[in-house]
């Protein structure tokens, strides 16, 4: 596993508490997994993803994640309608671990409320809660 330091977090995407990373891109918000949550879950095997035209709320699950130690449930980080998923992932769910903020996104959303976006944290302010949650 990697150390704190070593976690790739980049400043172009916000960050939800569950290890969501949203990207506004356009018209629309892409949303995937971060390199932290890859990172601790190991191998992903598996991806479940929401169909195109589904809807959610801020925060309610839409996907889930099977690694070779555990199944995560995954939560929207920006409330809005599933306009694209990312079908390379049922092939390939690896690419969530190669590459979590390219190839591997989840979905692209269209957002019901951008302003959402403001409540999640900056590179900065995630990597600060990771690491003083690992000084626990």
């Amino acid at each position: 596993m990697k150390e704190i330091a070593e976690l790739n977090l980049p400043d172009d995407v916000r960050y939800a508490n569950d290890h969501e990373w949203a990207r506004v891109e356009g018209d629309k918000v892409r949303v995937g997994l971060d390199d932290y949550a890859q990172d601790q879950l190991g191998d992903i095997v598996f991806v479940e993803l929401p169909q195109v035209g589904d809807s959610f709320k801020q925060g309610e699950e839409f996907a889930t994640v099977e690694s070779v130690k555990a199944v995560s449930e995954c939560y929207l980080p920006v409330g809005g309608e599933i306009i694209a998923v990312n079908s390379a992932l049922e092939e390939s769910p690896d690419l969530v671990n190669k590459s979590p903020y390219g190839d591997g996104w989840f979905v692209d959303i269209k957002p019901g409320d951008l302003s959402e976006m403001e409540a999640l944290m900056t590179n900065e302010a995630c990597l600060e809660k990771l690491k003083s949650e690992h000084e626990k």
